[in-house]
Order: C-alpha cells, then sequence, then structure tokens
C-alpha cells in the first residue's frame, strides 16, 4: 500500500477518498497506515464521506483477537449519473452507478438533424422516465455525460461547425439540459467518448491506448498516461484527414485531396465497389460478412490506408492497444489484417513489441458507458468531492 506523507492540517476529505475510491475495502487503522495521518483525522474524514454516502460498511474484517475491525468501502450506489450518446441517426440514454455498471438505457431512433431542442428534449424526457424507473430522484443525480457527433469545444461544451449537425454549431447544450437537472453537464464528441467507454469497460488497466472510429468518417480518441488528449481546441485525434498516398488525387468532403477518409471511411468503400459493378445495396459490412471477394478486398485495403496513418501515430505516442470500432469494425477481420500488415512493417520494432490491436469489445454501447464515465470521473474528482463535503458542514 501506497505511503503518503500530508500535513494534518491541510487534509482534505478528498484525500482521503481518494485511498477508496479503488474500490477495495479497508479498515480505518489500514487507511491510517497508509496516510501517516492520525486516527482521529481519518475517523473525522470517513464520518464526513459516510454522511454523504460514498462510504459505506463493507461485510467485515478479520479478528487477531476481540471485535473485529470494521471495512469500509466506495459505495456505488451512492449517486447516479447519465451518459447520453447522441449518433447521427440514433440516441441512447442510460442511468449507471459510480462504478459504471448501467443501471438501465433506452435506445430511440433521432435525427441529429431535427435540432438541439428536439434531441435534447427526447434527452430530457427519456432521463426523468429513468430516475422513476429506478426509484431514484433527481436530487441523487450526480452529472450528465453527453457524446455528440462533431467536433466539440470541451470547455464550453459546444458543437463547433459539425458538419452533419445543422443548427447545433455553438448551441449551449450544458444550459439546455440544466434547465431540467441542475447538475454539471459534461460534453465530448463522439469518438472520445468512445475510448472512455471502451477503457472504463474493458481495459481499466491500460493507460495508452487509441480509439478508432471507422464509419462515415474516421476519427481517434487517444488516452495517454492514463488521461484523455484533447488537445488546444479539442480536435486531436482527427485522423480522417491525413493524407495517404492512394488518396493523393481524391477530392474529399473538406475540400482537400488525399484524406484518408476520401479512400477508407464507409462512403468511400461504398463508392469504389459500385464503380466496379457491385450492389451495395445490402452495405458493405453485409457484403464482407457473405464473403464477396471484392467488398473483402476493397474493406482490407481500406485496412492498409489506415494503418498507413496509424503506423505514424504508433511511432509517435506509442500506444499500448489500438481499438477499432465504429460500423465497419463489425466486418470482422478484413480491415483488422490490413491495419495489421501496414503499422507492424512501418512502426518501430519496440514500439509495437507489445503493441496490441483489436477490435471493440464494448461495441454499439461504448459511446453510453463513456458518457457515464466522463460524468464519474467529474463527480469523483478532488474538487467536486471537497464542494460537497464542505457543503455539509
Amino acid at each position: 500500500m501506497q505511503n503518503f506523507t500530508w500535513n494534518t492540517f491541510a487534509v482534505r476529505t478528498s484525500d482521503v477518498f481518494e485511498l477508496l475510491r479503488d474500490g477495495r475495502p479497508r479498515t480505518r487503522a489500514q487507511l491510517a497506515d497508509a496516510s501517516g495521518l492520525a486516527r482521529s483525522t481519518i475517523a473525522s474524514r470517513i464520518d464526513v464521506l459516510m454522511r454523504m454516502g460514498l462510504v459505506a460498511p463493507y461485510g467485515g474484517g478479520v479478528s487477531t483477537g476481540g471485535r473485529p475491525p470494521s471495512l469500509l468501502a466506495l459505495n456505488p450506489q451512492a449517486w447516479v449519473v447519465a451518459g447520453v450518446d447522441i449518433g447521427a441517426t440514433h440516441a441512447t440514454a442510460a442511468l449507471a452507478d459510480l462504478s459504471g455498471a448501467i443501471l438501465v438505457e433506452r435506445r430511440a431512433d433521432l435525427d441529429v438533424a431535427t435540432g438541439p431542442e428536439h434531441v435534447l428534449g427526447w434527452v430530457e424526457q427519456v432521463l426523468g422516465e429513468l430516475l422513476v424507473e429506478q426509484n431514484r430522484t433527481v436530487a441523487e443525480l450526480a452529472a450528465i455525460g453527453i457524446g455528440l457527433p462533431g467536433p466539440v469545444e470541451h470547455d464550453t461544451g459546444r458543437a463547433i461547425n459539425p458538419p452533419i449537425m445543422p443548427g447545433w454549431h455553438r448551441y449551449d447544450v450544458p444550459a439546455r439540459v440544466q434547465r431540467a437537472f441542475a447538475v454539471p453537464v459534461l460534453i465530448d464528441n463522439d469518438v472520445n467518448i468512445m475510448a472512455l467507454g471502451e477503457q472504463h469497460a474493458h481495459l481499466p488497466d491500460v493507460d495508452d491506448l487509441v480509439f478508432i472510429k471507422v464509419s462515415t468518417g474516421i476519427g481517434a480518441g487517444l488516452i495517454s498516461g492514463g488521461e484523455l488528449q484533447r488537445g488546444a481546441q479539442g480536435t486531436a485525434g482527427d485522423l480522417g484527414h491525413v493524407r495517404v498516398a492512394r488518396a493523393e488525387d481524391v477530392t474529399c468532403r473538406c475540400g482537400n485531396q488525399g484524406c484518408l477518409e476520401a479512400v477508407a471511411a464507409g462512403p468511400a468503400i461504398a463508392e469504389s465497389l459500385r464503380a466496379a459493378g457491385v450492389d451495395v445495396d445490402a452495405g458493405v459490412v453485409a457484403l464482407v460478412r457473405a464473403g464477396d471477394p471484392h467488398a473483402v478486398q476493397a474493406l482490407r485495403q481500406a485496412g492498409r490506408d489506415l494503418g498507413e496513418v496509424l503506423a505514424v501515430l504508433v511511432n509517435v505516442i506509442n500506444p499500448s492497444v489500438i481499438v477499432i470500432g465504429g460500423s465497419l469494425a463489425d466486418a470482422g477481420e478484413s480491415l483488422l489484417a490490413g491495419i495489421r500488415e501496414v503499422v507492424y512493417q512501418r512502426s518501430l520494432p519496440l514500439a509495437t513489441e507489445h503493441l496490441r490491436i483489436i477490435t471493440s469489445q464494448a461495441g454499439e454501447r461504448a459511446g453510453v458507458l463513456g458518457a457515464a464515465a466522463l460524468a464519474i470521473g467529474h463527480v469523483l474528482s478532488p474538487d467536486y468531492i471537497e464542494a460537497r463535503s464542505l457543503a455539509l458542514a
């Protein structure tokens, strides 16, 4: 157990909570030993955390003579958070406990192009219904995380020139949601949210990973050193508009030529198959699953194109896992085979020695899991815990 050296008078309630945040039960004596604090100090901070509901007794300790020591642990049922994943044509809303476990969720076909008032009105209505369904009050809702399918200015929660979201540019999403729920509302783009969801649910011990969404566009969520990397303006991970050799003479929807998205995203693959005389009405993924040789080869080539960009990324940020998600990831190994072929060929041997390139385990739930994780990260942060504890004083 890690030892801490603290000035007793400067110790905050959140400092003691950090020792219990991993969910592992500990006694007051173990907390005192770990922190070097007096047991009276530990006891006073624990009392506050128990009044908040964040810490609760857990089972029973092993006695070495006399009364067994009481174990304490994080209480994941203390509050709930909401996670909302808004896509181009669908939306999913869920409630989760503080461990990230989804308690209840609802999904609906919803066109983001109908505008923020319509879409966020649905969010407001559904979250209210889910709270009632779980016998939870609005006061027990601690925060809401929302993922949007476009560029997001993270500090303000506003979408910036989103190409498929008419009416959303600089719309104040947090303020609109807070009309119904007076809690923190955290907004991020869909790929960042998916990266958080994959890590939280399936790769909790991985601190350096890249989540790639390959669908109508191509983007990446970057987690380095355990922290999501958004960049100065929140555009980190926009791989779809990196130049690749095969797209040299192809014009992208962004107006430039040579973009990865122009040859390797879903619409580009479908168009190339259509030009070769293949009926793509069933969709690229269905064709690949059916074993159509043209579709299999086209998807593998798209993987090679993506691998060309990822090889550079691997050399620059050295992730331990690359996760491939989005609709084209459902096509099986063809896409991954092309990616692996180029990444392992062009990246430095040391960078790929332990690198794993895998498909998403969270699948279509990655977004809602990540939105909940975004909210949990906020409400379990030291500043939030401290603010809540001071409110009890």
